[in-house]
């Protein structure tokens, strides 16, 4: 006999006749007419091979054969009934789990920012984060190991990648100590910064990046200060040993005594940060609370 054979409702029909010693008790109690529930425990009989119930002038009782059934009967469905209200716990999100990768700059303010207005409403879903390129982080979302990923066009021109949700255009600023001959500017062109020092991460592609931009205003930018941390950076600059670029999505984290945040005046398209959702994730409620929540933090973020 296949486990798929006991149906449900068959079950349900017979553990209420069990309890209430009657078809047509069982009938009322169901919604049923008294010969459906007939109908149904001889489909069950039939399915078990052997006779559930004696019936007598009186009503019916379980034969040892359904004296053996009720228990397992009654353990099947209170099995069910917790499988439905566990799957009803994650579409109300008071359960579950979501698992989230983002780029170093997102993480600085705008994953957070996101992530605390979704466990406010949401305080019984586990967040997962994973920070890493987007280079890094598109396979991770291709191949299951993350239900969404929060990426740029820093590195790419354009993105391969299912359900892009646009967050955001992110413009660059420059760091300047707070005594810098420019830090009174609301713009400076970063050919005015062609003899500064410059702070950049120790990565052959953030130096690559730094290089390009700055070759097209018409300068090679010095980079003796390679540091990764942000922390690190700004240290620097406040200290008056340098400059360094800033992506405005993380302008709100850079803020600090002794730093001076400026817009650059560049051409230069600004990069596109993108929410990717996987495949899998798509009918997700998790998922589509959190983007709502994203785009409330990019929004505040630009305002």
């Amino acid at each position: 006999m296949r486990a798929e054979a006991l149906d449900p409702v068959l079950l349900r029909t017979f553990v209420a006749v069990a309890e209430l010693g009657s078809f047509t008790a069982a009938a009322a109690a169901e919604g049923y007419t008294q010969s459906a529930v007939s109908r149904q425990i001889a489909a069950l009989e039939d399915v078990c091979g052997v006779e559930l119930f004696a019936r007598g002038a009186r009503g019916v009782r379980p034969t040892p054969a359904g004296e053996h059934l009720l228990p397992h009967a009654r353990g099947l469905l209170d099995r069910l009934a917790e499988t439905a209200r566990a799957l009803d716990g994650l579409r109300r999100l008071d359960t579950g789990t979501l698992r989230i990768g983002a780029f170093p700059t997102a993480n600085a303010a705008l994953v957070p920012r996101a992530l605390a207005r979704f466990r406010t409403r949401h305080p019984g879903v586990r967040p997962v984060l994973r920070e890493g390129t987007t280079e890094r982080l598109l396979p991770m979302l291709e191949a299951g190991d993350l239900d969404m990923a929060v990426v740029s066009t820093y590195k790419l021109p354009s993105i391969a990648a299912d359900d892009l949700v646009v967050l955001a255009d992110d413009a660059l600023l420059v760091a300047l100590p707070s005594g810098h001959r420019l830090a009174g500017r609301g713009r400076v062109a970063l050919g005015d910064l062609a003899d500064e020092m410059w702070i950049v991460a120790d990565d052959p592609e953030a130096v690559a990046a730094l290089r390009v931009r700055c070759e097209t205003a018409g300068f090679v930018p010095e980079t003796p200060l390679r540091v990764a941390e942000w922390i690190s950076k700004l240290g620097l600059v406040a200290a008056g040993f340098g400059v360094t670029l800033v992506p405005a999505l993380a302008a709100s984290a850079a803020a600090r005594e002794g730093v001076v945040l400026c817009a650059v005046a560049s051409d230069a398209p600004r990069r596109s940060v993108y929410a990717a959702v996987g495949r899998h994730a798509r009918r997700s409620p998790a998922v589509t609370a959190f983007l709502a929540d994203l785009r409330d933090a990019a929004g505040e973020l630009r305002d």
